[in-house]
């Protein structure tokens, strides 16, 4: 989502409230530069009192989904930070990219689980050791989606570091110690798999086919 200013003050505007004629705009960067980090300082004293006053005033937005097994449904949600327009004097803060690291996918988790990040003082800063500022594009196929399917496939997160962009669609699993720098695209056609073997350097590839490494 991103804030807006109406009748003097701070809105939150969630993808879902957009009519789908102008999803295109609203996602465009040009127009709407800034967007919601989803991080929320509130005075507890101040939700009391507005609460106690009935004044929290929150949208109730209708956000249609598709199960797993294909039935449509409609989902009712409220976004807590829509609760920003019932508080006086609220603030909006302009911090960098970098404090914006959303898990919402099994590719953002594996950006975030790789030593592109290390934890300090509980938060999540990029390594000293990566030389680029920006954070890798990677896009994991549909056999990673779900997060048993994804942890089952490597043996242990990649070396990331020098990675710029990760595409892998398939039937792929990866083994111990791997790395993978540059631009690497790994696609096991239907009927086929992929093994990436332990300790296996990967640097501006692409793989595809049939490979598989056997124990003996």
């Amino acid at each position: 989502g991103t804030l807006t200013q109406y009748e003097g003050k701070l809105r939150l505007v969630e993808i879902a409230q957009v009519p789908k004629a102008h999803v295109d705009e609203f996602k465009s960067v040009s127009k709407f530069k800034i967007f919601n980090t989803n991080n929320l300082w509130i005075s507890l004293a101040a939700v009391k009192r507005l609460q106690e006053q009935n004044a929290i005033d929150m949208e109730i937005i209708v956000n249609p989904k598709t199960l797993d097994g294909g039935l449509n449904v409609i989902q009712l949600e409220t976004a807590v930070g829509a609760a920003i327009k019932s508080f006086e004097n609220s603030l909006g803060i302009n911090v960098p990219r970098s404090r914006f690291l959303p898990v919402k996918t099994t590719s953002d988790l594996l950006l975030v689980m790789s030593n592109l990040y290390s934890l300090n003082a509980g938060s999540l800063t990029m390594s000293e050791k990566r030389e680029f500022p920006t954070v890798p594009l990677v896009k994991l196929g549909s056999s990673f989606t779900k997060v048993q399917d994804y942890l089952r496939r490597f043996e242990s997160i990649p070396d990331m570091l020098e990675l710029d962009h990760l595409t892998v669609s398939g039937d792929v699993t990866f083994g111990k110690n791997v790395s993978l720098k540059g631009t690497v695209i790994i696609i096991a056609n239907h009927g086929d798999r992929i093994d990436i073997p332990p300790g296996a350097v990967l640097e501006n590839k692409i793989v595809s086919g049939n490979l598989r490494i056997l124990d003996h």
